[in-house]
């Protein structure tokens, strides 16, 4: 399989080490098409059997598997300069966050599109993908398409394409949510006098142990909440701060405003 990436940044490029990490392709199979000429050299650097061009210079896309990967405030400008033409047989599969199928086919001018929607921790192989297809994609292309994604963690797919926008909302943006709710657990931690590093090591060891015990545990959260919480105890008495002051709706309104935002990115 031959693979161009259109967009080579954090995400394109952590899908492509993935891809050929797990030699899903070889490196002369790859192409990599940026915007910005000046990170030609240090791409280049990093995967020097591969092809590396701006998107100027492509005049025609040799590719199997078109993976368009800009940010999706930038597809129509992507979609205005792409000077080549799609073959008939060639796949698209959109990273972009709340662009639709039917967007990317009419603007594309393509009928064979993926839409997925990674996140973050592709990068270290641990992320979770959400993908679903237009009508027209065969079920071995299917599978080559999941192979590719469960190279960079897990995937699931979704026969309702609406329910990519929640996803989106609660697992792409979802990484953000956790540091910033950790970012405040080492901030109250150097508030009681306990030194940063020693903060933060307290704080990312309580998050990994937690992480581990609902993954090995056969209780329910809310049953994990209450071996923590001893009636009078410390815990409680955070929690019910957190009740008072209305965090869990916060957090949910919070989530359901990034799945509007995503909605609205498609407009």
């Amino acid at each position: 399989m031959k693979i161009a990436i259109l967009g080579a940044g954090n995400m394109g490029l952590s899908f492509s080490k993935s891809f050929l990490k797990y030699e899903l392709i070889k490196p002369e199979n790859l192409h990599l098409i940026i915007r910005n000429p000046s990170k030609i050299s240090k791409i280049a650097e990093e995967f020097p059997k591969s092809k590396v061009s701006t998107f100027e210079e492509v005049k025609e896309l040799n590719a199997d598997l078109i993976i368009i990967a800009v940010k999706p405030q930038d597809f129509q400008t992507l979609v205005q300069n792409i000077q080549f033409t799609l073959k008939e047989n060639q796949m698209l599969l959109s990273i972009m966050a709340g662009i639709n199928i039917e967007k990317i086919q009419k603007s594309m001018n393509h009928p064979l599109v993926v839409r997925a929607m990674p996140n973050s921790p592709t990068l270290l192989g641990m992320g979770i993908t959400g993908y679903t297809a237009a009508e027209g994609i065969s079920f071995s292309q299917l599978i080559n398409i999941e192979r590719l994604l469960n190279s960079t963690g897990r995937s699931v797919y979704l026969e309702n394409e609406d329910l990519l926008d929640g996803v989106t909302a609660l697992s792409g943006s979802g990484p953000a949510y956790f540091y910033y709710i950790i970012d405040a657990m080492i901030k109250a931690g150097v508030e009681m006098g306990i030194e940063e590093n020693l903060s933060k090591l307290f704080v990312k060891q309580t998050m990994l142990g937690a992480y581990h015990l609902i993954n090995n545990s056969e209780k329910s959260l809310e049953e994990l909440i209450k071996d923590v919480a001893s009636k009078g105890g410390t815990t409680e008495a955070a929690l019910k701060t957190f009740e008072e002051n209305s965090f869990k709706e916060i957090l949910t309104q919070g989530i359901l405003n990034a799945e509007k935002r995503a909605k609205e990115l498609n407009s």
